[in-house]
C-alpha cells in the first residue's frame, strides 16, 4: 500500500485518464477550527502554488480568527497643555518674575542640601533596613521634612488647599493617589512621611535617592513579573504592621495631565487592606503644572517663574475591601479608581504607563502626532496578555513602515518592511490587518493583528514545523536557496533579491544561515509570516509524527 500524506486522495481514481483533471481536497476538522478548502491539485498529489483559505484568512490553519481593534480614545492623559510660552501676559509675568525665580532657585538648593544632610545622618550607621526606623532616626527626619515644605515654597506652592483628613494609619495603611507632577510625591514626603513605591531606577538619582530611602522605599522593577511580586509582599508585609508607616502609591504608574483617570496598577489592591484614595489637583489658567511631554528643566523654570501656583490635595473616604463576598483586586482597583475619578469629575481610559512608553517613541522618531500611536494598552494586555516590551518592538517595526501624517501604513510600505512581493497571499495578509478595509492600517490594528496570531495555542508549534521542512537536510540551519525552495510554493516568480531581503530578515545574525535560533524568534518578532510556511507544510510527505503534529494545529 503506497504512503499517503494529508494532501493525497483518500480515494484512488476510477481509471488513469481520471489523474489528468484536478480534484478538491477539503481538510475536515470536528473542533470547529477553520478548514482549507478549494486547493487545487495536480495528479501527484502536490498543491499549487495559490493555497486558499475560508473566508481568505491566511491564518484559519492556527484558527485565528479576524480579531476586533476597537478605535483608541481620542484623550491624550500625557498631553501638558501649555508646554509652549503663550501670550503677552506669560511672558511678561515670566520677565518680572525672573529675578524672583533666581532667589527661589537658591532657596530650592539651600533646602535641597539641609534635607540631603539630615537624610545622610539619619541613615548614618542604619543597617536594619527590615525593621521599622527607630523612632529617633524618624524625629531627626522633621528637619528634611520641613525642608521639603520650603522646597514647595520656592516653586511658588505658598498654600496648599486641604479638604478632608487623613484616616489614622492603623485604620487604612495604603493611601492611594492619582499622579500628575514630581510636586506630589514631595508634598506627601511632607505631609504624611509614608513608605513609597517607586521605580528602581530612582535609587541612583542624586539627592533623590537618598531622601527616599529613609522612607523605606519599595523598589520595583516594572518589566519584572519576580520584582512585581516581591513588591506586593513587601507592600503586604508592612501595611499589616503599625511600627511601619503608611505605603503611599501612585496606582497610575506614571504622571498624567489629571483630565483624566488611566488604568491603575493592582499592587495596592492585591494586599486587601482598607484603602484612603487621595485627589491631587493643580487648578490654572496659563501655566498646566503636570508634568507630560515637557521636560523636568522646562516644567521647573515655567514654575518658578509664577507668581504662586495652586495646588489642591483632598482625602477622600476609605475604600474597603468587600467583606460578605471575595473581591479580586481588579474589582477592588476599579472601584477605588471610579472614587478618584468621579472626585476630580473626569473620564477613565484604559491607557497605562505602557503608552506612555510609546509616545515616547513615537516623539523620539519625530512624528507628527506622537499621541496617535497610543493603543489604551491595559485593555490590549488584558485581551491579547502583550508585554510593554513586545509591544515597543512591533512600535520599531511600524515607524519603519513610514505611518502618515494620520499614524496609518499604506500596503505598499506594507509589504516593503515584511520583505513581501505584491501577490495574492500578501494581499490577503494586508487585509487580515487592515479590518476596517480602507486600505489604510494603524499602529493599534497591526499590533493587534500580530499579537492575536503569536497567541495562538498553534503558532509555536506551525514555527516548529516549519523550520524542520525547510531544514531538508536536518542540518539544523537553513540556506537561501532552501528557503526560496520553500517560499515558491506561496508567493510564486520571487527574484534572487526579494528572497536575499526575506533571507536576512531572518538571519538574525547575518552569517548566511538562519538556524534554529534565528527562525523561531525572527517569527514571533513578525508573526504575520508563518503564512507564508503553510504551503510548504501541507505539500511535503511528512512523517507520521509530523503529520500528527500538523492534523493538530489544523
Amino acid at each position: 500500500m503506497s504512503h499517503h500524506t494529508l494532501s493525497t486522495p483518500l480515494l484512488p481514481p476510477a481509471t488513469p485518464s481520471d489523474c489528468d483533471g484536478p480534484h478538491t481536497i477539503v481538510a475536515v476538522n470536528d473542533r470547529g477550527a477553520p478548514n482549507l478548502a478549494h486547493q487545487s491539485s495536480n495528479g501527484d498529489g502536490r498543491l499549487g502554488a495559490g493555497l486558499e483559505l475560508v473566508d481568505d484568512n491566511p491564518y484559519g490553519f492556527l484558527g485565528a480568527h479576524q480579531f476586533e481593534a476597537p478605535e483608541s480614545s481620542t484623550i491624550d492623559p500625557f498631553l501638558n497643555h501649555t508646554a509652549g510660552i503663550e501670550g503677552v501676559y506669560e511672558w511678561v509675568k515670566i520677565l518680572v518674575c525672573l529675578p524672583v525665580a533666581l532667589i527661589r532657585l537658591a532657596l530650592f538648593g539651600i533646602c535641597l542640601m539641609i534635607g540631603y544632610v539630615a537624610t545622610r545622618i539619619a541613615l548614618g550607621g542604619w543597617r536594619d533596613k527590615h525593621n521599622p526606623m527607630p523612632k529617633w532616626r524618624s524625629r531627626l527626619m522633621w528637619v528634611t521634612r520641613i525642608s521639603a515644605r520650603f522646597i514647595l515654597f520656592s516653586f511658588g506652592y505658598q498654600w496648599i488647599k486641604r479638604k478632608g483628613k487623613p484616616a489614622p494609619r492603623e485604620i487604612a495603611p495604603i493611601v492611594v493617589s492619582n499622579h500628575i507632577s514630581y510636586i506630589d510625591p514631595i508634598f506627601f514626603f511632607y505631609e504624611l512621611f509614608p513608605t513609597i513605591v517607586a521605580s528602581e531606577s530612582h535609587d541612583s538619582m542624586p539627592f533623590v535617592g537618598t531622601i527616599i530611602r529613609a522612607m523605606q522605599v519599595i523598589y520595583v522593577d516594572r518589566f519584572s513579573q519576580s520584582s512585581r511580586k516581591n513588591a506586593v509582599n513587601e507592600i503586604k508585609r508592612k501595611a499589616s504592621r503599625d511600627q511601619f508607616p503608611r505605603v503611599l502609591l501612585f496606582p497610575e504608574g506614571t504622571t498624567t495631565n489629571g483630565r483624566s483617570i488611566i488604568s491603575f496598577q493592582l499592587g495596592a489592591f492585591i494586599p486587601g487592606f482598607p484603602i484612603q484614595p487621595v485627589v491631587v489637583r493643580y487648578p490654572h489658567v496659563h501655566f498646566d503644572q503636570s508634568w507630560g511631554n515637557i521636560s523636568l528643566a522646562r516644567l521647573m523654570f515655567r514654575m518658578f517663574t509664577q507668581f504662586h501656583n495652586f495646588m489642591e490635595v483632598e482625602y477622600l473616604p476609605i475604600v474597603s475591601p468587600l467583606e460578605n463576598q471575595k473581591e479580586n483586586a481588579v474589582h477592588f482597583a476599579k472601584r477605588t479608581s471610579h472614587a478618584i475619578a468621579s472626585s476630580l469629575n473626569v473620564v477613565q481610559t484604559s491607557h497605562s504607563y505602557a503608552d506612555a512608553l510609546l509616545l515616547m517613541k513615537a516623539a523620539e522618531s519625530n512624528k507628527e502626532n506622537p499621541s496617535l500611536y497610543m493603543t489604551e494598552m491595559a485593555w490590549v494586555k488584558s485581551a491579547f496578555n502583550v508585554s510593554s516590551l513586545e509591544a515597543m518592538d512591533f512600535l520599531d517595526v511600524f515607524l519603519s513602515m513610514n505611518p502618515d501624517s494620520r499614524g496609518q501604513v499604506k500596503i505598499h510600505d506594507f509589504l516593503r518592511v515584511l520583505r513581501l512581493k505584491p501577490c495574492a497571499l500578501s494581499q490577503k495578509i494586508f487585509q487580515f490587518v487592515d479590518v476596517q478595509k480602507n486600505g489604510r492600517i494603524t499602529f493599534k490594528q497591526f499590533l493587534v493583528a500580530s499579537v492575536h496570531i503569536l497567541n495562538q495555542p498553534s503558532f509555536s508549534r506551525a514555527c516548529e514545523l516549519a523550520f524542520e521542512k525547510c531544514d531538508s537536510n536536518r542540518k539544523h540551519y537553513i540556506l537561501e536557496q532552501e528557503l526560496e525552495e520553500s517560499l515558491s510554493l506561496s508567493i510564486p516568480s520571487l527574484s534572487k533579491d526579494e528572497i536575499h531581503d526575506l533571507f536576512n530578515l531572518l538571519d538574525a545574525n547575518h552569517d548566511g544561515r538562519i538556524s534554529h535560533e534565528d527562525f523561531i524568534p525572527g517569527l514571533r518578532r513578525n508573526p504575520l509570516l508563518i503564512a507564508l510556511f503553510v504551503p510548504k507544510l501541507l505539500n511535503e510527505n511528512l512523517s507520521g509524527a509530523e503529520e500528527h503534529v500538523l492534523v493538530e494545529i489544523l
